[in-house]
């Protein structure tokens, strides 16, 4: 009997410290961005594994200075759900009319782009089922209205893309049931923003809704589940789903050879800065031996992809193959935390030289000229045919030189079902005091103004564009016209130009 209770005692202790292990590794992490370089925008998962690992490079800071929504929380990055989220969309002084929103999604949590060799992948289960956690109370209607879809105008290749992720055993990059209820959550958050401002009124027309993603499956189920959970039982019939090919959402506007040497060169930066870290080879070489392969093979992999979803999970972190010599042996928290150290160093570096930012400007312009023009649009009285509300579902290299682009340096690398809120108000018609002769005058029909929300906060003052406009009680919010300068004019002095195409091709 004491034998017993000894052992049971014994495994205990172990179940401890396996358990303490796994919260320092959690107090550790901070959230990793991969990117792909410009030859693979087309082809995220065109080549799985080493190939594609090779070409994905962490080229966005993160900044957020800590505090319980920063991405230093460990969990950020995971965006467990849960029913506490606060969302400031919606929100504005009184009289104010909502006139458009625009919404950029990331899509939700995914199954690993990348496995490391000669460890089991994990086991995780991409059917949706509401009797598993995490669910949702609209899953079982969810999954019920995506059969569906056929109704809907789709712009092909994404005619043939699944609806709802349905394999038992997760393939490669395909999104989870955690991913399907992020963003239901994040269409719910948004529907109840919105209830009482009608921004798309109840008898909506094909033309006031739009809806674009990249053909990844994860970017279309994710997009789904998002107008789902805003739109519950949505008219298929009225709904067109539009294809971008470009992971930047550049549209016809994607030429730009200034923007690759950008990202090629920021690349260059990154690969010398990492090679001359002595510290972090030496851990890839031990993580290789771990796991009994080239170290050359374990980079490839990129161990960082598939730890993250480990950790999401709640999974044990890989252990070698049984049946080999190393059977049993794990890779670690501690060669965690020196690609970590190295990743931070690296951001640093990064703000430093400022390739990136030049990198993101050019990327992005072609998307926030499209989300001005928009606006503009939506602006007019009696606007009836325009889209008011457009929802684009892409990825983390989407979001991060969106953010970067408009200057929220101190923002946090996108979680999974991150979302970028653009918002349209038009201020109540006012008398205004003339300076000259003290007469006042009609208002035309009030001012325009913006507002950009990331995850929910609202971060329009921290823009490169309104954070030294003179925000006060007769005006606190941004002008719109503020926005309008920046995206045609104002954002392209980081790279010494004027314009879009004098930009890309010089002058």
């Amino acid at each position: 009997m004491s034998s017993s209770v000894s052992g049971r005692t014994s495994s205990l202790k172990m179940v401890s410290a396996a358990s303490a292990r796994l919260r320092l590794l959690l107090l550790l992490l901070i959230c990793v961005n991969l990117t792909p370089t410009a030859s693979t925008e087309r082809q995220l998962d065109v080549q799985e594994g080493a190939e594609l690992a090779k070409s994905r490079k962490r080229v966005f800071p993160e900044t957020h200075p800590p505090g319980p929504n920063s991405a230093r929380d460990p969990y950020s990055y995971c965006n467990t759900p849960n029913g506490s989220e606060q969302a400031w969309e919606g929100h504005s002084p009184a009289d104010y009319r909502l006139l458009s929103v625009q919404v950029m999604i990331r899509h939700g949590d995914r199954y690993p782009l990348y496995t490391i060799p000669k460890t089991k992948r994990p086991a995780i289960d991409c059917t949706l089922s509401a009797s598993r956690s995490p669910s949702h109370p609209l899953l079982t209607s969810y999954i019920s209205h995506m059969g569906l879809g056929g109704r809907a105008k789709w712009e092909a290749p994404l005619n043939s893309v699944p609806r709802i992720p349905n394999h038992s055993s997760c393939e490669v990059g395909e999104l989870t049931q955690t991913g399907v209820v992020q963003h239901l959550h994040n269409g719910q958050l948004l529907r109840q923003a919105y209830r009482h401002h009608s921004v798309l009124p109840s008898d909506w027309s094909p033309h006031q809704l739009g809806v674009e993603t990249t053909s990844r499956s994860r970017t279309v189920q994710s997009g789904l589940a998002f107008l789902y959970g805003f739109l519950p039982d949505f008219d298929w019939g009225r709904v067109s789903v539009r294809h971008q090919w470009s992971t930047l959402f550049c549209g016809a506007a994607c030429d730009c050879p200034a923007r690759n040497r950008y990202l090629e060169e920021e690349q260059r930066r990154q690969y010398r800065l990492r090679v001359a870290d002595r510290e972090l080879e030496k851990t890839y070489a031990d993580m290789a031996r771990t796991v009994g392969v080239l170290t050359r093979h374990l980079r490839a992999a990129n161990p960082i992809d598939s730890l993250l979803c480990h950790l999401c999970h709640g999974l044990p972190f890989p252990c070698a193959s049984a049946g080999g010599g190393n059977a049993g042996k794990c890779l670690t928290m501690e060669q965690f935390a020196v690609i970590r150290r190295q990743q931070r160093d690296d951001d640093l570096d990064r703000s430093r030289v400022g390739l990136y930012r030049k990198y993101a400007t050019l990327a992005m312009h072609p998307y926030l000229n499209q989300t001005a023009t928009k606006m503009e649009r939506a602006s007019r009285e009696g606007a009836r045919r325009e889209e008011v509300f457009s929802l684009a579902s892409g990825h983390d290299i989407t979001i991060s030189p969106l953010l970067s682009a408009l200057g929220l340096t101190e923002a946090s690398f996108p979680r999974f079902a991150a979302r970028v809120v653009f918002e349209l108000w038009r201020s109540p018609k006012q008398t205004k005091k003339s300076s000259s002769t003290g007469e006042r005058s009609k208002g035309k029909g009030g001012g325009l103004f913006i507002r950009i929300l990331y995850n929910g906060e609202d971060v329009t003052f921290h823009t490169a564009f309104c954070r030294s406009h003179d925000r006060h009680a007769g005006q606190p919010l941004c002008p719109l016209e503020n926005f309008l300068s920046f995206v045609r004019r104002d954002m392209f002095g980081i790279v010494n130009a004027t314009s879009y195409r004098e930009a890309c091709y010089g002058r």
